[in-house]
Formats: structure tokens, C-alpha cells, sequence
């Protein structure tokens, strides 16, 4: 069936649009249906899907353990060329994606959309690139042994979706899981599943009955089938720590593969030479990168604790804050918007919580204050760039992820000091260092307890890298042939005696 993808914002006639259960676009066994409401529009509902249920789950799971066999058996060009068709498919329908995405997360389209968008047809193509590199190895056992290792999928894979990066975290685990002969259960994000549910449409032009299949709902409903069902065989979930260790604790204690990639409160180190005359801009405009400011700091990797050295500290925060107070908070539709909204009402009043409170802290400094930001009259749960200097490692909103818009900016002098303040975390999903000296730099950067170190620049994620955390950052490596390997496959050893 195919939907209106390019969603009109307007507040009556909202659309249905089903799920995706075993090649049908199909209801709740329970008959509920939850809205999907615009968050820069707070009036507008973009459309209703449905409220799954666990035998809404237990009908996906079915569909996916009939078709994995099947799937699974097919030589690995076949898979292949089906992973690069759905990524011309997406290529195609790039646009429209980023539109849609836009509408559903509150991500502005040109900073944040277009490039997830752009991401999701990247990640198709490289794990139908690496296909035939799911294979096992042949050990030199003496003329009379023949011993050899398969690399077999697991078998159905459960995906639990967050909601700040919808398409880009589908394209974490999705073309990982089918290039390596898996089928899915996903389940998209309760307050974002729009997106997923275009993508599967597209995806479903191209994949035999049952080998993806989309499960909308609620995560304590739906989120807890999954983890919970016997017919699924590994679980991969993204989202805060907190759920991803109840997520944890239930698929450990039936013993099935899981990967958590998890919440971080990143440390972004700034020596004196980063900021110096001639590296200073550039400098100040990685760290506004690194804060993942333009995706309203709803980012796992945002490197929030801005630690600047004592020698340049005002100097670099003044810079700092010319680069940042440039940016331009609106309507994520708006082609000259830098920054779009947070996701919902909750999260929405959580950041404002937080900011609240570090506004309060004694010795605290409002270098920028994003609240109530003017949004040419539209009413969104926007946010604008917060920026809190003078503060301490030891605040809670030092410690905990705030998961919006706002950096911390705390002092430092010697480089022991200062790694032992980034270490000083339960997280160690990310980490950035900017200094003009290599071996400090680098040395540095091998020092910090964190998953994924960025040295001297705030993006530079490609595909192909292994990307996951340290400590309560989680579990399991994405986005790479190693981490596919390692999380939707199993190795099985055969000998077979000769002669």
C-alpha cells in the first residue's frame, strides 16, 4: 500500500498508517492506535499508527522465523544485490526521507535530515559491499583433518529503535542483520516512527515476505515482547542506559546474544595550542559540531563537557559563543534553520529542568541561555544552544546526559588532571581532544575510557568504523563489518576426519 510520505501539516483528515507484518501493512490484534504528533507543530497530528501488542509480536516473530531459513540460504550475491537495490531505492526517495524526517523528529532538515538520509543509503551499500566477508577460516590440521568454521546468522534478530536518529540507527542494525542471512523484528521509536515505517515500504519492494517486518507500539508493551519472545535470537537496542540495562538484565537471563548502544556524556578536551590565533575558529567550530548542537544535543556521542585549559579559556569561550549564538533555532523545514526541536513535551520540560537548575549552581557563569527561544510564533518544543561556564565535573548536569542542548564548560590545568575529570564517568561512549601537538593529542586520546576518540575534528564518523561504548555507554561495536560479524552472526567449528 503506499502512503502520503510527504505528510501535509494540517490538524484534521490525519492519515492511518499500518505496520509492516510479514509482507502485509496490517492493524493492532488490540485495534489501538497512537498519534504521531509533529513536534515543531505541537498542533498537528502527522498520522495515527497503530498500538502493537505482544501478539502483534508474536504474528512478526512467526513471519520472520519462516522466512529466515530461506533468506539465510540464498548465496551471499543474492542478498547483496537485494541490500544495493533497496539502497538505490532510498537514494531515490532521499529527499522525501528528509522531509519526513524533519516532520517526525523535529531534526532541521538541511544540518540534520538530509545527511541522515544520506547515511541510511551509505550503510545499505557497504554491508551489500562487505556480503561475502561473512566467512569462516580453514585451520592447517594435517593431511588426514579438514577443519573449517562457518560464520551462520543467528536467526531473527529483535532491533529496538531510538527516536533521535531514527533512519541512521536503522542502518546501524538492518542491513548488518540481512547481509549476514538474519531476518527482523524492529521495533521504531514510539514518539518517531514514520520514518521507519517509509523505509520499510521502500525496503518492501525488494525483500521476500517476512524477512522485515516493523512493529509499532509503546516500548513497555511492545519493547518488552521483543526482549522477552523465545523466537528471537539476539537483541539490539539503542537508547538510554537505563532501559538498555532492564533491556539487558531480561535477554541475559535467557541467555541470548545482545548489543546495547547506550547513553555517553562525552568529554572535548581543548588544549592551549587548539587555540591558538590561526586555530581558534576552527577550533571553536568543532567543538559546536562535537556538541552536536544542530541536532539539539539529542545525541549519545554530543561532547558535552567542554574541559578548556586555564591559559585560553576566556578567550576561547568568547569565540565560542560568537560561533554557536549564530545559529539559528526554527522550523526544521526551513532551509536556513540550524536547529530544529527537541522530540516531546517530557524530554522537552527535562532539559528545561536541567538548565534551570545549573543556572543555580554557585560560581556558575550563563555564557548562553537558549530558553524560549523566538521561533517566528510557532508553537514546538523548541530549545535554543545553552552554554554554563564555571562548572564543576562533580554537578549533575556535569554527570548525567542531559540529552539536549546544553554544554557544560569546565577549567582545567594539567593533562592528568584533566583526563582523570573525562574518565571521571560512568559513560565512555565518545570523546574529543583538539591540541596542534600530535603526541599530546594522541597520547591523550589513548588515555580517555571511551568507545569512539575524535582527534581534532567534531564529525568524521564513515562507515565502516567500529562505533560503540565503553562502561554504562553499553555493549557491542555497529556500523562496521567487524562489529555485524560480532553481533548478528555465530561461529561454528567443523572437523571431519579424511582417508
Amino acid at each position: 500500500m503506499k502512503h502520503q510520505t510527504t505528510l501535509e501539516l494540517k490538524t484534521d483528515e490525519v492519515p492511518d498508517w499500518p505496520m509492516y507484518i510479514d509482507g502485509e501493512w496490517v492493524t493492532s490484534e488490540g485495534g489501538g492506535w497512537t498519534d504521531a504528533v509533529c513536534p515543531s507543530r505541537t498542533d498537528t497530528v502527522l498520522a495515527r499508527v497503530p498500538e502493537g501488542t505482544a501478539a502483534d509480536v508474536d504474528r512478526a516473530v512467526a513471519a520472520a522465523r519462516k522466512a529466515q531459513p530461506a533468506w539465510a540460504a540464498q548465496h551471499f550475491t543474492a542478498r547483496q544485490k537485494v541490500l544495493n537495490a533497496i539502497a538505490d531505492s532510498l537514494e531515490e526517495h532521499a529527499e522525501e526521507l528528509s522531509v519526513l524526517t524533519a516532520q517526525d523528529t523535529g531534526n532541521a532538515l538541511r544540518t540534520q535530515a538530509r545527511p541522515e538520509s544520506a547515511t541510511l543509503v551509505a550503510l545499505f551499500r557497504y554491508f551489500a559491499g562487505v556480503a561475502g566477508e561473512f566467512k569462516g577460516t580453514v585451520l592447517p590440521a594435517g593431511d588426514n583433518q579438514l577443519q573449517y568454521t562457518r560464520i551462520e546468522p543467528l536467526g531473527v534478530v529483535g532491533a529496538i529503535l531510538p527516536w533521535n536518529s531514527p533512519l541512521m540507527i536503522a542502518a546501524m542494525k538492518i542491513p548488518a542483520a540481512l547481509a549476514a542471512g538474519n531476518t527482523l523484528v524492529v521495533k521504531p521509536a514510539e514518539d518517531a516512527p514514520l520514518t521507519i515505517l517509509r523505509m520499510a515500504e521502500i525496503a518492501a519492494e525488494h525483500l521476500p515476505a517476512g524477512v522485515l517486518n516493523i512493529v509499532t507500539g509503546f516500548g513497555e508493551t511492545v519493547g518488552d515482547a521483543i526482549v522477552r519472545h523465545e523466537g528471537i535470537n539476539k537483541v539490539s537496542f539503542t537508547g538510554s542506559s537505563e532501559v538498555g540495562r532492564l533491556v539487558g538484565g531480561v535477554a541475559g537471563g535467557r541467555i541470548v546474544a545482545t548489543s546495547l548502544e547506550l547513553g555517553g556524556k562525552s568529554p572535548n578536551i581543548v588544549f592551549p595550542s587548539a587555540a591558538s590565533p590561526e586555530r581558534i575558529e576552527e577550533t571553536a567550530a568543532g567543538c559546536l559540531l562535537a556538541m552536536r548542537f544542530t541536532r539539539q544535543g539529542q545525541s549519545c556521542t554530543a561532547g558535552s563537557r567542554l574541559f578548556v585549559h586555564e591559559d585560553v579559556y576566556e578567550e576561547f569561550l568568547e569565540v565560542l559563543a560568537r560561533h554557536v549564538g549564530a545559529l539559528k533555532v526554527g522550523d526544521p523545514l526551513d532551509e536556513d534553520t540550524d536547529m530544529g526541536t527537541i522530540i516531546s513535551a517530557k524530554q522537552h520540560a527535562q532539559v528545561c529542568e536541567y538548565v534551570e537548575e545549573g543556572k543555580q549552581q554557585e560560581g556558575v557563569r550563563v555564557i548562553l541561555d537558549g530558553s524560549n527561544p523566538d521561533v517566528e510564533g510557532l508553537e514546538g518544543y523548541y530549545q535554543g544552544p545553552t552554554i554554563l561556564a564555571g562548572a564543576s565535573n562533580e554537578w549533575r548536569i556535569s554527570r548525567e546526559e542531559v540529552f539536549g542542548p546544553v554544554l557544560v564548560v569546565i577549567p582545567w590545568r594539567e593533562v592528568d588532571e584533566v583526563v582523570a575529570m573525562a574518565n571521571d564517568s560512568h559513560y565512555g561512549l565518545a570523546a574529543f581532544v583538539w591540541s596542534a601537538d600530535l603526541d599530546e593529542a594522541i597520547g591523550t586520546a589513548h588515555r580517555i575510557e571511551s568507545g569512539w576518540v575524535q582527534v581534532n575534528q567534531g564529525g568524521g564518523q564513515v562507515v565502516g568504523q567500529s562505533y560503540g561504548g565503553y562502561k554504562d555507554s553499553g555493549i557491542g561495536r555497529e556500523f562496521s563489518l567487524e562489529g555485524a560479524i560480532a553481533g548478528f552472526t555465530q561461529t561454528k567449528q567443523i572437523n571431519v576426519k579424511l582417508g
